[in-house]
C-alpha cells in the first residue's frame, strides 16, 4: 500500500439495543425504552452530517452492529440506513447487517435487502439447544438453522458466528452443522470471562486445554471442508472474506457512528488539528464515542493522535492476525517509520522462538505466534 489514503472509505455504525444482555457479553448495549430509540435515531442524524462536513468520504464498506441492529422495526432501521446515504452515502463494495437469529423472518430479510445490505453476520454461537442455553441465548438451534438459509434464499452472503471452548460443546457437529448451511464465512471466538459479566459474576471460567483445543480443532475442520484461515478467527471460502474486517487489520481509516463507536480517522484537514492536540501533527487520530446517555446529550468522545511509532504498532497487532501478514515496506511507507530498522531486536527475538517469520517482505506470526500474540506485540511496544 502506498501513503495514508486521506479519503475514508469504510463506515461502523453502532445500535446498542438488545432484548436481552446474554451473560458473556461485555459490549455497550442495554435493553430498549419508551422514547430512547427515537432519541438514538435523532443523534445518528446529527452525527452523519457532522462526520460528513469534517471528512472526505467515499465508501466502500458499511457495518451495521452492536447489540442487536436487526431488533430494530423496519421503520427505525429505514430511518437509520435513510441518515447515513443521505449524509455519508452506502457501501460500493460491502454492506453487512448484524442479526440475531430470533429476529429473521422471509419479510423481514426481503426488507434488509432491498435497504442494500447484501452480507449478514448471523450470531449463530452453536447449534446445539444445551449450549445455547448455557450462553444465555434467546434462540434456539432450529432458529438458526432457518435464519441462515432464510438470509441465503434472499441473495445474502452469509457469515455465521461460533463460539468455541463452551463446556459440553459438541464443536464438531457445530462447525459441520453450519458449513452444511451453506455460509460462505465462519468468525469463531474462544468463549472469553470478561470482568462486569453475568459469567465473571456467577464465577464461571474456562480452561486453557478447552481454548487450545477449539482453536486448533476449528482450523483443522474448517481447513478439510474447503474454508481459509485468512485471520485468527476468521474462515471463509474463497472471495468470501469480510471486506468491512480486513480495512481494519489492513490499518485503513474507518468511521465510527453511534455510541460506543470507536473510529479511526485521518488527521489531515480535521478540527482537530486546530484544537492543540499534544502531538502537533500526528499521522491519524483514533476516537471512541462516550456511551449511548453522554452521546445523546452530544458529548465528545475521546480522542488520541497517532504518530508513527504507534501507528506502526497498532498496525502490527492487527496485520500479524492475517494469515497473509504485514508488508514492512508497505507499513514503513504509510507511517514514515523505518519498521525493520526500529523493532530489529523484536523481530529476531520472536523468530527464533519461533513465532513469527520473516521472508525479506511480509512479516507473519506462525501459529504458535498467533495463540500468544499478545505477548509477541508486546515486544515491539517495549522496542
Amino acid at each position: 500500500m502506498p501513503a495514508l489514503d486521506p479519503t475514508v472509505r469504510h463506515l461502523y455504525v453502532h445500535v446498542p439495543f438488545c432484548p436481552t444482555i446474554c451473560p458473556y457479553c461485555d459490549f455497550h448495549v442495554l435493553t430498549r425504552r419508551a422514547g430512547l430509540v427515537e432519541r438514538y435515531l435523532q443523534r445518528v442524524e446529527e452525527e452523519a452530517a457532522r462526520l460528513a462536513d469534517t471528512y472526505r468520504v467515499d465508501l466502500d464498506t458499511v457495518y451495521i452492529g452492536g447489540g442487536t441492529p436487526s431488533f430494530l422495526r423496519e421503520a427505525e432501521m429505514e430511518a437509520l440506513a435513510s441518515s447515513v446515504r443521505r449524509h455519508l452515502g452506502w457501501g460500493q463494495v460491502e454492506n453487512t447487517l448484524e442479526i440475531n437469529p430470533g429476529t429473521v423472518s422471509p419479510a423481514r430479510a426481503a426488507f434488509w435487502r432491498d435497504l442494500g445490505f447484501d452480507r449478514a453476520s448471523v450470531g449463530v454461537q452453536s447449534l446445539d439447544d444445551a449450549t445455547l442455553r448455557f450462553l444465555g441465548r434467546q434462540h434456539d438451534a432450529r432458529q438458526g438453522r432457518e435464519a441462515v438459509t432464510t438470509l441465503a434464499d434472499r441473495g445474502f452472503r452469509v457469515s455465521g458466528d461460533l463460539i468455541t471452548a463452551v463446556p459440553g460443546q459438541p464443536l464438531e457437529s457445530d462447525i459441520r452443522g453450519l458449513v452444511d448451511l451453506g455460509v460462505g464465512h465462519v468468525s469463531a471466538y474462544t468463549l472469553t470471562i470478561e470482568p462486569g459479566t453475568e459469567f465473571a459474576r456467577r464465577g464461571v471460567t474456562v480452561e486453557e486445554d478447552d481454548e487450545r483445543v477449539g482453536f486448533e480443532q476449528t482450523e483443522a475442520q474448517l481447513t478439510e471442508l474447503g474454508f481459509t484461515r485468512y485471520e485468527i478467527s476468521n474462515y471463509a471460502r474463497p472471495g468470501e472474506e469480510s471486506r468491512h474486517n480486513l480495512a481494519y487489520w489492513y490499518g485503513r481509516t474507518y468511521l465510527g457512528l453511534g455510541p460506543g463507536a470507536a473510529g479511526h480517522y485521518p488527521a489531515e484537514g480535521t478540527e482537530q488539528r486546530a484544537e492543540g492536540l499534544q502531538h502537533p501533527t500526528p499521522l491519524t487520530l483514533r476516537r471512541t464515542n462516550p456511551h449511548l446517555h453522554e452521546w445523546l446529550m452530544g458529548t465528545e468522545g475521546q480522542t488520541l493522535p497517532i504518530d508513527g511509532g504507534e501507528y506502526v504498532t497498532d498496525a502490527l497487532f492487527m496485520g500479524l492476525r492475517l494469515r497473509e501478514g504485514v508488508n514492512l515496506a508497505d507499513l514503513s511507507s504509510r507511517s514514515g517509520v523505518n519498521v525493520r530498522e526500529r523493532y530489529a531486536e523484536a523481530m529476531t527475538v520472536n523468530i527464533r522462538r519461533g513465532l513469527l517469520t520473516f521472508d525479506g517482505h511480509r512479516l507473519r506470526a506462525t501459529p504458535q505466534g498467533w495463540w500468544v500474540l499478545n505477548r509477541v506485540v508486546t515486544d515491539f511496544l517495549e522496542g
